[in-house]
């Protein structure tokens, strides 16, 4: 039985988001739930070794919360969060 791509289906979720999600082994929205996105971005770097553009983190914080919640922001809802813990030090992941 084949499994059904149910991340496509999320409004932040395109081909590059896809193959990220590849890289980080997650498949499914339940699974996709379970996630922190600083935990998600953290290790996205780990595992390319490449320096991710800061609003890869806002697609996975957008990405979570519709899979948490069924709610479909758009991804730069979450920048402003983002640029908040930039300035106050809580976001630092070079």
């Amino acid at each position: 039985m084949p499994v059904v791509d149910d991340l496509k289906k999320l409004r932040n979720v395109g081909p590059a988001t896809r193959k990220d999600f590849a890289v980080l082994k997650i498949q499914t929205v339940s699974q996709l739930a379970q996630c922190d996105p600083d935990e998600l971005y953290s290790r996205l770097q780990s595992e390319t070794g490449v320096a991710q553009d800061p609003c890869v983190w806002d697609v996975f914080a957008a990405a979570i919360h519709q899979a948490r919640t069924g709610e479909a922001l758009n991804w730069w809802v979450f920048t402003p969060v983002r640029k908040a813990r930039q300035q106050n030090g809580t976001f630092d992941f070079r």
